[in-house]
């Protein structure tokens, strides 16, 4: 199955792809996190038969039911996007000073400039994690920053 990208300057990203039984569907991920999903008319894909629109919440819920480490996929084209911006994927080790305890507590924005936009926990993900999200050993976080601020956020994951 082929699924076309797009990088959309300004918007987000758009992928195309048709099912197995020729449908062609489209979605536009804006950088927001809002989703639009259109279904195109099999004879006509200038024609689009159907269109949801689905606010963050709505589409990080769908995502994470459909498997959602497509989510760590769409902040990495993101951040082709911007320059200076990169994104990483950084694991919790089992000794660090954070395990078993609230994401807020690294104090991570603060400190590093960096955004920790999804916890990834064995099949489960949590996009757009509370900084109330208690971490785990072994939990990989999905960071957007600068190359310096990933830098320190992995540094300050370690401890010590």
């Amino acid at each position: 199955m082929d699924l076309v990208e797009t990088l959309l300057p300004g918007v987000g990203i758009r992928y195309e792809m048709s099912t197995r039984s020729g449908a062609p569907l489209a979605f536009v991920v804006r950088r927001d996190g809002a989703v639009e999903v259109s279904v195109y008319d099999a004879h006509d894909r200038d024609r689009a038969r159907s269109a949801v629109r689905l606010d963050a919440d709505e589409a990080a819920t769908i995502a994470e039911v459909l498997g959602a480490p497509r989510i760590t996929q769409r902040f990495a084209d993101l951040s082709r996007e911007v320059p200076g911006l990169r994104s990483a994927r950084l694991t919790v080790e089992p000794g660090s000073p954070y395990v078993d305890r609230p994401l807020g507590d690294t104090r991570a924005r603060t400190r590093t400039g960096c955004s920790i936009v999804a916890v990834v926990r064995g099949e489960q993900v949590v996009p757009a994690p509370s900084p109330q999200e208690v971490l785990r050993a072994d939990d990989v976080l999905v960071v957007i920053g600068s190359g310096p601020g990933l830098d320190a956020l992995a540094t300050l994951l370690a401890g010590p």
